[in-house]
């Protein structure tokens, strides 16, 4: 067996299918080339016949990325696997990734189709995209809960078309390492052309042992690939984490035996775009990238690390991109000095007019705090629209007042197809009339089924970053303001969420379909 581990990203597509993570081409776009530089294996860029926005991202992401293989999902018939291969045709590398349940409960249920029908389908399946590729992973959904027998069967079939990635999915999480692990060695052994394929892993975390089973997988299984996403994103209780996966083989290499190509100094860096783009953040004590993952508290573990890091540390936190730099740059401090902090924390404008409008925005932000936090400029880049986007809904100012015993009021101007329009309404808070003003112009009748608010950085002066999400005719999607005004956040991110609602075409979330 290979002793390279494939790492194999479905931020894009699994990890997008949380409810609010839907993302904007230009934010697929985005994560896609700082996967680029995490030096991720493949990058599943999305589903292209799920939607056209889909389709338009994968072709477009296939046109960008030259150093990964990019990946289109496709269900195991000749439209879906036809549809994702004209998607990934601009792609230097590609692949079809195929799927289609197994379980006894998915094909009665799901499907309503027998075993024979499956099998046959299966076959077919293949045999059509192997005309289209030579690189094509299957996934028998459900994998894990299907008949071993059965299995067997219908892997074998598979590899004899051409498939030449095996994956084997615990899809809702109820797997046990040991167990799981076997799974794998088992099918392994009774397939007689099962090396001829490489074998992956797709695990949740519905009972929180998605990289517990993932790594038995590789270790007992013999998988040389791991399907997973940055922070673990995903829907119900997320993925297999990428970051603990990368971190634990390179970590225990003694024990693994196994060589990864990724660059780790990128893994914080593109947890934090990844949370900034989805909103989803990450909890303070979250392995490798979450913000106490290298803190001590206790004086006898200060007291170790201060004589000997390895006392208390396993890992270097400037190896996975944790650094204690900043950038103090005021109102005088020129653009060169803003471009090389953005080549220093991996961060590409495509056009002068991009960097443009972010020094501008950087240079407001200097106005109102006197420390900008490299936290700080990645907020600014992650907000500023492309250049092309063109915005139903901006914020353009705002005033409100709110005193003890008195009901909050707030008069908020924003644009609104081009025309500036003036809100005003009361609330039980600032930040509730504020969502009121813009609601009683919009009226967009969404529900409100989130609104968080997160430090950007320390102190008073620091920039607050809010989360708004909203639900409205099947869609759900996340809003995210910054600003060192935690109202005027409140009211740049609602009015991203209108954006998202706006833009038709965003899928709808897959649990409304």
């Amino acid at each position: 067996m290979s002793d390279k581990l494939i790492i194999f990203d479905t931020t894009l597509r699994d990890g997008e299918q949380s409810p609010g993570a839907s993302m904007t081409k230009d934010e697929k776009i985005r994560i896609a080339r700082q996967l680029e530089r995490l030096k991720v294996d493949v990058i599943e860029a999305g589903f292209a016949s799920s939607s056209n926005g889909d389709f338009e991202t994968i072709h477009a992401i296939s046109g960008i990325i030259k150093d990964a293989t990019v990946c289109s999902l496709a269900r195991a018939n000749d439209r879906d696997i036809s549809r994702a291969a004209e998607a990934l045709k601009p792609a230097a590398s590609s692949r079809l990734h195929i799927f289609l349940a197994t379980s006894p409960l998915h094909m009665e249920k799901k499907l309503r189709m027998t075993p024979d029908e499956v099998y046959e389908q299966a076959r077919r399946s293949i045999r059509f995209a192997r005309n289209l590729t030579d690189n094509i992973e299957f996934s028998p959904e459900d994998g894990y809960r299907s008949d071993m027998d059965f299995l067997c069967k219908v892997l074998e079939a598979v590899i004899a078309e051409g498939a030449t990635t095996i994956n084997f999915p615990d899809t809702v999480g109820c797997g046990v390492p040991e167990l799981y692990g076997h799974a794998i060695k088992t099918l392994r052994e009774r397939i007689p052309n099962s090396d001829k394929a490489i074998w992956s892993v797709h695990c949740h975390n519905d009972l929180g042992m998605a990289v517990a089973n993932s790594l038995a997988g590789v270790k007992i299984g013999g998988a040389r690939q791991v399907e997973c996403t940055i922070n673990g994103l995903g829907e119900r209780a997320g993925n297999t984490s990428l970051e603990e996966i990368v971190m634990a083989v390179k970590t225990r290499k003694d024990y693994f035996g196994l060589e990864v190509g990724i660059d780790t100094a990128q893994i914080v860096p593109s947890s934090r775009l990844v949370s900034q783009i989805t909103g989803f953040l990450v909890q303070p004590n979250k392995a490798v990238v979450g913000a106490n993952a290298f803190a001590h508290a206790s004086g006898i573990h200060q007291d170790g690390v201060l004589k000997a890091r390895d006392t208390y540390e396993i890992m270097r936190a400037e190896d996975v991109g944790w650094a204690n730099n900043k950038i103090v740059l005021g109102k005088l401090s020129g653009r060169n000095a803003f471009k090389q902090r953005l080549q220093e924390l991996g961060i590409t404008l495509e056009s002068e007019a991009e960097i443009n409008a972010a020094f501008s925005r950087f240079k407001e932000l200097a106005d109102q705090k006197a420390e900008i936090f490299d936290e700080d400029i990645i907020a600014i880049v992650g907000n500023e629209p492309a250049e092309h986007d063109a915005e139903e809904f901006r914020f353009v100012s705002l005033a409100q007042n709110s005193a003890t015993g008195e009901r909050p009021h707030a008069r908020v101007v924003f644009s609104m197809g081009g025309k500036e329009v003036t809100g005003e309404a009361d609330g039980n808070g600032p930040v509730d009339a504020t969502l009121n003003a813009i609601e009683s112009k919009v009226v967009s009748g969404a529900e409100q089924l989130l609104y968080s608010v997160n430090a950007i950085t320390t102190g008073t002066q620091a920039q607050g970053e809010v989360t708004v999400r909203l639900s409205k005719a099947g869609r759900i999607v996340n809003g995210v303001g910054t600003d060192p005004d935690i109202v005027a956040a409140s009211a740049k991110a609602y009015l991203a969420a209108l954006n998202k609602l706006d833009d038709k075409s965003f899928k709808l979330n897959p649990q409304a379909i």
